[in-house]
C-alpha cells in the first residue's frame, strides 16, 4: 500500500475533522454557558443534520458545475465563515442558521474528498486504504474535541482555532497534483425499496440516527449542566467514540455467527441497562460518568453498523452502495429528531433526561429487532457477507461507501453485469449480418 499519492487527500481530512470535532463540543457548551435553553441548543443539533442530510443530495449537481477543487475550496471557506461568525453574533437564532451552513458545507467537502480518495484506490488496495481513513477521522476528531479545553469557550480563541483548522484543509487539496475524480453519484433516498429488503434494518437506522443525534448534540449541554470541567466534556465525548470503536468489532463477529437480529436486540439491551445507570450516576463523579459513557457509546454508534450488515445480508451485490448510502440517509432523518427529543426530556426532567431519552430509543431498537426475528427466517451464516468496520457513522456521506471493501464486490457484478449485455449485444448484431 502505498500512502504518498493519498497523503494530501489524507491530510485535509485530519484538518477537516479537526475543526468538525471541536465545533461539535464548542457550540452546546458555549450555549450552555449562554443560559440557552435545551430547546434552543437542539435545534442546533436538528438544524445541522438537516443541512448535512440535505447536502449530501444537493451537492453532486454543485460538483458537476464548479469542479472538486473549486466545491471544496468554496465550501471549506463557508465552514470558517460560518464558526467565525459564531463567535461575532452569539445568538441562538443566529447560530442555527450558522450551524446550518456548517452541516452542508461539512457534507460537500466529506464527499470530495472521498471521491477523490475513491479514485486512487485500487480493489487490492481498497481494504487498506479504508482503514487508514477510519483511523485518521477518528483520530482527528477525538483530538479536535480536546482543543476546546486549551482555551476557555466563553472567549473567542477557539472559534478562531476551528477556523484556522478548516482554512488548513484548503491548502494540501488546493496544492494537490492528483487529476479530479469523476463526478459523484446523486443518491435517491426510496424508503419503500430499504423497507422491503429488511424492515429491521430501516427501523434500525432510524433510530440509531435518534441515538447518534441526541449523545452528539447533548452530551456536552448534559457535562456542562452537572458542573464537569471542559477538559472532563471532552473526555465523555471521547469516551463515548472509543466505545463504538471497541464494541464494534466484537459485536460485529458476533453477528458473523448468529442471527444478526439477536446481536441487535442484545446490543440494545446493553444500552437500556447503561442508559438507566447514567440516569442514577449523574452525580457519582467522573470516573463513573466516563464508565456509562464508554457502553453508551459502545452500543450507539455499533447500532448503524449492526443495521447496515443486516440490509446487505438480504440486499443484491451490485446494491450495496445503493442500499448503504439509502440508509444513511435515512439515519440522518433521524439525527433531525435526535437532538430535540434529547432536548425535551432534559429540559422537563434535568440533565439526566439525556438518558432517558438514549435508554427509550435503545429499548425500541431492541424491541423490534426481537420482533422481526419472529417475522423473517435469518439468512445461514455462511451464505452472509462478513461485518465490515465502518467509521462513526456522522462524520460518513454516501461517497464513503465506495471507499468500502465490500463495494470491490459490488463493482464486480456490475461489471460482469456490463460483460454480459454486451456480449448479448454483439451477438444480437452478429445474428443480424447473418
Amino acid at each position: 500500500m502505498h500512502l504518498l499519492p493519498i497523503a494530501a487527500l489524507l491530510t485535509s481530512t485530519f484538518f477537516l475533522m479537526a475543526g468538525a470535532g471541536l465545533m461539535g463540543i464548542l457550540l452546546p457548551v458555549r450555549g450552555s454557558i449562554e443560559g440557552w435553553t435545551s430547546y434552543e441548543i437542539g435545534a442546533l443539533g436538528t438544524s445541522y443534520a438537516i443541512a448535512f442530510t440535505f447536502g449530501c443530495v444537493v451537492i453532486p449537481w454543485i460538483v458537476r458545475s464548479a469542479g472538486h477543487v473549486r466545491t471544496f475550496s468554496s465550501l471549506a471557506a463557508l465552514l470558517a465563515i460560518s464558526i467565525l461568525l459564531c463567535a461575532i453574533i452569539v445568538d441562538p437564532l443566529a447560530w442555527i442558521v450558522f450551524r446550518a451552513m456548517a452541516g452542508f458545507a461539512l457534507a460537500g467537502t466529506y464527499m470530495v474528498v472521498e471521491s477523490w480518495l475513491n479514485e486512487r484506490v485500487t480493489n487490492e488496495s481498497r481494504g487498506a486504504i479504508f482503514s487508514v481513513y477510519m483511523i485518521v477521522t477518528m483520530a482527528a476528531m477525538m483530538g479536535g474535541q480536546y482543543v476546546m479545553p486549551l482555551s476557555k469557550p466563553e472567549l473567542t480563541m477557539p472559534f478562531m482555532i476551528c477556523a484556522i483548522l478548516f482554512a488548513l484543509a484548503v491548502i494540501p487539496t488546493a496544492l494537490s497534483r492528483a487529476q479530479s475524480p469523476k463526478p459523484l453519484t446523486t443518491v435517491k433516498l426510496d424508503v419503500g425499496m430499504l423497507f422491503r429488503n429488511s424492515p429491521v434494518a430501516a427501523i434500525g437506522v432510524l433510530l440509531a440516527g435518534i441515538l447518534s443525534g441526541a449523545w452528539n448534540n447533548m452530551a456536552p449541554v448534559f457535562g456542562q449542566q452537572i458542573g464537569l470541567s471542559t477538559t472532563q466534556i471532552a473526555t465523555l465525548v471521547v469516551v463515548a467514540m472509543a466505545g463504538g470503536i471497541v464494541f464494534q468489532i466484537p459485536l460485529g463477529r458476533i453477528s458473523d455467527r448468529t442471527d444478526r437480529r439477536y446481536v441487535m436486540t442484545a446490543a440494545g439491551l446493553i444500552g437500556v441497562a447503561a442508559a438507566v445507570a447514567g440516569v442514577y450516576l449523574d452525580h457519582a463523579g467522573p470516573i463513573a460518568l466516563f464508565s456509562v459513557a464508554f457502553v453508551v457509546g459502545g452500543i450507539i454508534y455499533p447500532a448503524y453498523s449492526l443495521a447496515v450488515a443486516h440490509a446487505n445480508d438480504y440486499a443484491a451485490d451490485a446494491d450495496f452502495v445503493k442500499v448503504s448510502s439509502g440508509l444513511l440517509i435515512l439515519y440522518g432523518v433521524g439525527t433531525m429528531i435526535g437532538p430535540l427529543y434529547a432536548a425535551v426530556l432534559m429540559e422537563s426532567l434535568g440533565p439526566a433526561g439525556i438518558f432517558q431519552a438514549l435508554g427509550t430509543g435503545m429499548a425500541l431498537y431492541a424491541a423490534y429487532s426481537f420482533y422481526r426475528t419472529f417475522r423473517r427466517v435469518a439468512i445461514p451464516a455462511d451464505q452472509r457477507p462478513d461485518f465490515q468496520t465502518v467509521p462513526i457513522a456522522r462524520v460518513q456521506t454516501p461517497a464513503s461507501f465506495a471507499l468500502d471493501p465490500r463495494a470491490d464486490i459490488a463493482d464486480t457484478e456490475e461489471d460482469a453485469e456490463a460483460e454480459r449485455r454486451e456480449s448479448e449485444r454483439r451477438d444480437a448484431e452478429l445474428t443480424a449480418v447473418k
